[in-house]
């Protein structure tokens, strides 16, 4: 049978001890994790450059619900690195033998050049003084490299950059990804390209891609001038315009805002707000509180950092429909995975990540433009529950409970009234059928997810909610070696390797290695594109 998951070995309950890094000289050095005043703090001792202390989650109480749902993937089959010694992390990736998720998402960085000069990126796009942009043959054997990954292919993929729209060979990446069979092709992009060329959205789909991870810092002008360096908002209006004109159906979009306090913080409901009014195009907002890549003091950290705690709170206190107790930690849905590899004897896509490294939510919006949240129509604890107790069963009886449900969502009409017939005998008291809108058919769609696993099945469920989540990603003051070990956010590089995404930005930052080991120079990559009309 394919399993996915296993018991977790991270320690739950406050405090602890874990790994972390030394800002200064990065050597790794022990961390307590601890409550005090009501929030989860890391303090580390650096021998030689002292003591730092930083905000983990603002909330011990949200830290410790999201501890009560932590698993463990099983890691990776074929890793790049099979004898790396227990203490070698972050330091040998590749990936190697200590890490315990397979890729979910891998970013490939088409480029490091852009056309912006944003403060806080943390690529420093146009900063490096010389140019990243693996040729397109390279481009596509990282992505052959990404499908090779075992027991799960790596179902999706995230073009990447600096600003990835402006690679001369943007729209041949996009092919190559589509014809290596990703289920899920994106590209992280500010959005110009899209706004200023009226056929890029519509080329852009035509070559394959499914979702526009759009960078969306707010609906005020001054949130781009201090983040972004210009004034940017009419710039992605035009973006989402040009994505919901894309035919036959819009381009599919993600609004992604990196959250500063100070900056945006009050403007997080505000964001959530214009999403659900442009639902036809706008699917879901990814909120990334911002992490601080250069050095910077612990006022002006703690004058500016934001937690995924405080995004929930700020979530909750700034719309009428949100409270914390709709947020839930990223492997909370790995039930899901477990059963559907289970009644499929295969390995499938599990969201095995540590349990402090993103929320989320959906919310389903009605036909009077009402907006519910899911755990509003479903006890969701109580069927995540319910799921893995039918996984270890079907692995412990041979699969019967499979025998029965799996494979009968067919096209043939009678076969799908038995399997959501099926479904609802294991899972129909966890779902509250008197509330739930008849457009919204959540039964089929969910006998479809568990009974297939298709990829249209999950497209269904997400094209008839709105995707509600955060994701943290690590800097060197607030870093935990076993968020790095369980990562399922991993760079492909042109050398081969598979690096997890904090390593890859944060602690050791292999970027700068990897960058400058395939770069080359202005001049050079002047000569290599001269008489081309790409942009510079």
């Amino acid at each position: 049978m394919g399993m996915v998951i296993r018991e977790t070995t991270l320690k739950r309950g406050l405090p602890k001890k874990t790994q972390s890094l030394c800002p200064e000289c990065l050597k790794i050095i022990e961390a307590d994790v601890y409550e005090e005043d009501g929030k989860v703090w890391m303090k580390k001792t650096c021998p030689e450059h002292g003591e730092f202390k930083d905000i983990y989650w603002s909330d011990a109480e949200l830290f410790l619900k999201a501890e009560e749902w932590a698993v463990d993937g099983v890691g990776v089959e074929n890793p790049a690195i099979t004898d790396a010694a227990p203490d070698a992390c972050p330091f040998a990736c590749g990936l190697c033998n200590l890490h315990l998720t397979h890729t979910n998402l891998a970013n490939v960085d088409l480029t490091n050049r852009c056309n912006l000069r944003c403060p806080i990126c943390f690529a420093n796009a146009n900063a490096a003084g010389y140019v990243y942009e693996p040729d397109l043959e390279t481009v596509k054997r990282m992505l052959r490299n990404l499908r090779e990954e075992r027991p799960v292919p790596t179902p999706a993929v995230q073009f990447a950059g600096g600003e990835p729209t402006i690679y001369p060979h943007y729209f041949e990446a996009l092919e190559a990804a589509r014809d290596l069979g990703f289920a899920q092709i994106q590209v992280a992009t500010n959005g110009i390209k899209f706004a200023e060329d009226p056929d890029f959205a519509q080329r852009s789909f035509d070559s394959g891609l499914h979702t526009v991870y759009l960078q969306f810092d707010g609906l005020r002008e001054e949130n781009y001038i201090a983040a972004r360096g210009r004034p940017l908002l009419d710039v992605k209006l035009k973006a989402i315009e040009a994505c919901r004109n894309v035919k036959p159906k819009p381009l599919a979009t993600v609004l992604v805002p990196t959250v500063v306090r100070t900056i945006n913080d009050d403007q997080v409901g505000e964001i959530l707000n214009f999403a659900i009014e442009n639902s036809d195009v706008v699917r879901g907002v990814n909120y990334q509180p911002v992490a601080f890549t250069g050095r910077i003091d612990y006022e002006k950290r703690m004058e500016e950092r934001a937690t995924l705690s405080d995004l929930i709170h700020w979530l909750s206190e700034q719309t009428d429909y949100l409270t914390p107790d709709d947020f839930y930690p990223v492997p909370f849905v790995t039930p899901i995975s477990e059963l559907i590899s289970t009644l499929s004897g295969e390995c499938k896509l599990a969201f095995t990540t540590h349990p402090h490294c993103g929320v989320a939510t959906f919310l389903v919006i009605n036909d009077d433009n009402e907006i519910v949240p899911i755990t509003r129509y479903v006890d969701v604890e109580g069927m995540m529950k319910k799921m893995k107790e039918l996984a270890a069963k079907a692995n412990t009886t041979l699969g019967q409970f499979a025998l029965k449900f799996y494979g009968k969502f067919k096209s043939d009409k009678k076969k799908r009234e038995a399997a959501v017939k099926q479904f609802n005998k294991h899972f129909g008291e966890f779902i509250h059928y008197d509330r739930i809108p008849d457009w919204f058919n959540l039964q089929e769609i969910m006998t479809d997810i568990v009974g297939t696993g298709r990829k249209e099945a999950v497209g269904d469920f997400t094209w008839r909610t709105m995707f509600v989540g955060g994701m943290h990603f690590q800097d060197a003051y607030n870093y935990d070696i076993e968020r790095v070990k369980r990562c399922a956010i991993h760079y492909a590089t042109p050398d081969d390797r598979i690096i997890p995404f904090c390593a890859y930005n944060g602690g050791p930052t292999y970027r700068t290695e990897v960058e400058k080991k395939f770069s080359m120079t202005i001049e050079e990559w002047r000569e290599r594109n001269k008489g081309r009309a790409i942009d510079t």
